[in-house]
């Protein structure tokens, strides 16, 4: 690590501990030139995957562009900000648990829809019709009757 005063190379550690909340390593250091002290920290560096839209085209992985699709599904529906983050979360480690470089946008527009038909059927229909881009009635008759297995089999 080198000295943010004199850029020397060379520094010591003097003192390891975990930082307050326990998600990074705080470190004292000694120049070993200058010999001025500096705290430096440690953290883990998560990497999303790139999303392949079906184009082919690779985009960044954006929680952003996530949480605004849930808000125009769940528009003017009661379904409150926290669960809406917890659903965000939900498919922010799936993503990770993949372990992939790069994930289909079609797999997460499957899961965003699986957390909608959890929260709100409505938002969920108003979101697959657009997602699926549905044609006639019959795509939306068949998105109802989906839900309302999904629903009989809950009951069971």
């Amino acid at each position: 690590m080198k000295c943010p005063f004199c850029s020397h190379a060379e520094t010591q550690v003097v003192e390891t501990r975990l930082s307050e909340d326990g998600s990074s390593i705080r470190r004292r250091r000694r120049c070993m030139s200058c010999e001025k002290r500096f705290t430096t920290f440690e953290n883990a560096e998560v990497r999303m995957p790139a999303l392949v839209k079906q184009s082919g085209e690779r985009q960044e992985f954006s929680r952003d562009k996530l949480r605004e699709g849930f808000r125009r599904a769940l528009h003017k529906r009661p379904v409150s900000t926290e669960q809406v983050d917890t659903a965000i979360e939900h498919i922010v480690q799936r993503l990770l648990a993949l372990g992939e470089r790069e994930v289909s946008s079609r797999l997460v527009g499957e899961w965003v829809m699986t957390e909608l038909k959890r929260l709100d059927k409505v938002a969920y229909i108003r979101f697959a019709s657009v997602y699926r881009a549905f044609q006639d009635p019959d795509d939306f008759r068949d998105a109802l009757r989906e839900v309302d297995e999904a629903r009989a089999d809950v009951q069971r």
